[in-house]
C-alpha cells in the first residue's frame, strides 16, 4: 500500500437513514426510503426515531474498534439538512452537527482521519438524498448546497482529524449510448459544480484540506479536469461496491477477471493526472450463481475480496461499504466481510 494511504470504512447509514442498513426501522412503517419513513411517521415520530438511532448505531467504541481492527479512516456521509434549521429548509428532516463535531472528536482521540462526503447524489433518481440535475434537492437550491459546503470547510478547517471534503456522495453523470443519452446530470453541469466548490473549500479552509469528486460512474470522462497548477489536493473518487461488468463468477479465475475489469476502471480514471481512491467497494459478487453452494459463495468472496485489496494497494484511499450493517450482511458489513483478514492485509 502507498505510505500514508487511507485504509478505512463508510458509515453509510448513521447520519442518513438506509434501508438496507437498517431495514427494521422501515419494516414496521412499510417504507423504501427516508423521505417516505418521514412522510408515513409523521415529523413528530420520525423525529424520534431518527434521533434514537442515531444515538445508538454508531458510537465512540465502533471508532475504537474501527481502530483496533487496523484501520486508520472513515468515510462519514453528511447530509445536506445537517445544520437543521440553521441550514436550507429541511422540510422534516433532522439536522445532526452536534453529531458531526462528536464524530470528528471521536477520530481525533484514537486516530483516525476523517473524510465528509456531503450525501447528495446529483443525477440519480428521486429519492430523499438525490439531487435533480440542475444540482438541486427537492427545494433546495444549488447555491444552498455550496453553502453547506463552504459552513462545513469553514468549521472544521484547522481539525488535525479532518482530512478531506467530498464533493457529493454518488452522483450519476449521464453519458451517450448509441443515439441516446442514459438519465444523470450532464457532466458538464457536474464541472461547473466541482469547479465552484473546489473554490470555496479553499478559501474556507486553506490548500491542505483534500478536495474530493466522485466521478459518477464515468471513469474517463475526466481528461485533465482541475489537474493544472491551479488546483492542489484534488482527488477523484471511483466508486467500485456495485460492479457492472458482466462475467462469469462461478469460479475464481472469473473472479479475477471481474477483478481485473475494475482494475481497468482505476487506470482509466488516472488518466485524468489526478490521485485516484476507491471511496466504496465491497465483497458481494455481482452475479449469483444458482448452482454455487452458500459455502462456495463465501469462498469466491474471500478470493474477491483478496484480490481488491491487491489491486486496490495502489490507491491513496480506500473505503470499505460499510463499516456495520443490523442484520450483519456478509459481503457489506465489515465486521464480517474482512473478519478474517490478518491486520496485516488490511495496514
Amino acid at each position: 500500500m502507498a505510505s500514508n494511504a487511507l485504509h478505512g470504512v463508510n458509515l453509510t447509514g448513521w447520519l442518513t437513514l438506509e434501508s438496507w442498513v437498517t431495514p427494521e426501522l422501515f419494516a414496521e412503517a412499510g417504507a423504501l426510503d427516508e423521505e417516505m419513513l418521514a412522510v408515513t411517521l409523521g415529523r413528530r415520530r420520525y423525529a424520534d426515531y431518527v434521533r434514537n438511532h442515531r444515538a445508538t448505531f454508531v458510537t465512540r467504541d465502533d471508532f475504537a474498534r474501527i481502530a483496533a481492527r487496523g484501520f486508520n479512516a472513515v468515510r462519514l456521509p453528511v447530509p445536506w439538512y445537517v445544520y437543521g434549521e440553521e441550514g436550507p429548509e429541511p422540510g422534516p428532516y433532522v439536522g445532526c452537527i452536534e453529531l458531526v463535531d462528536e464524530a470528528l472528536e471521536w477520530a481525533e482521540e484514537i486516530g483516525l482521519n476523517v473524510i465528509f462526503a456531503l450525501a447528495i447524489s446529483p443525477g440519480a433518481p428521486h429519492t430523499d438524498n438525490g439531487i435533480s440535475p440542475d444540482n438541486a434537492d427537492c427545494h433546495v437550491t444549488r447555491d444552498e448546497v455550496l453553502d453547506v459546503l463552504f459552513a462545513l470547510a469553514k468549521r472544521y478547517a484547522h481539525r488535525t482529524g479532518f482530512f478531506g471534503l467530498e464533493l457529493a456522495d454518488a452522483p450519476v453523470v449521464q453519458t451517450r449510448r448509441g443515439l441516446t443519452l442514459t438519465e444523470g446530470v450532464p457532466l458538464h453541469r457536474m464541472r461547473n459544480y466541482y469547479r465552484e466548490a473546489y473554490e470555496l473549500v479553499r478559501s474556507a479552509a486553506g490548500e491542505d484540506v483534500v478536495v474530493i469528486m466522485p466521478d459518477g460512474g464515468v471513469s474517463g470522462g475526466w481528461g485533465r479536469f482541475m489537474a493544472q497548477r491551479h488546483y492542489r489536493n484534488v482527488w477523484l473518487d471511483c466508486q467500485l461496491d456495485r460492479p457492472c461488468a458482466r462475467v462469469d463468477v462461478s469460479g475464481p479465475a472469473g473472479v479475477r477477471r471481474l477483478v481485473g475489469s475494475l482494475d481497468r476502471r482505476l487506470r482509466e480514471a488516472r488518466r485524468a493526472d489526478m490521485p485516484v481512491m476507491v471511496g466504496k467497494w465491497s465483497s458481494s459478487l455481482p452475479v449469483a450463481d444458482s448452482q454455487m453452494t452458500p459455502e462456495g459463495r463465501i469462498a469466491l468472496e474471500r478470493v474477491y475480496t483478496s484480490e481488491q485489496l491487491r489491486v486496490y494497494e495502489k490507491c491513496p484511499a480506500w473505503f470499505f461499504n460499510t463499516w456495520k450493517t443490523s442484520g450483519k450482511l456478509a459481503a457489506w458489513d465489515a465486521r464480517v466481510a474482512l473478519a478474517t483478514f490478518e491486520r496485516g492485509m488490511i495496514v
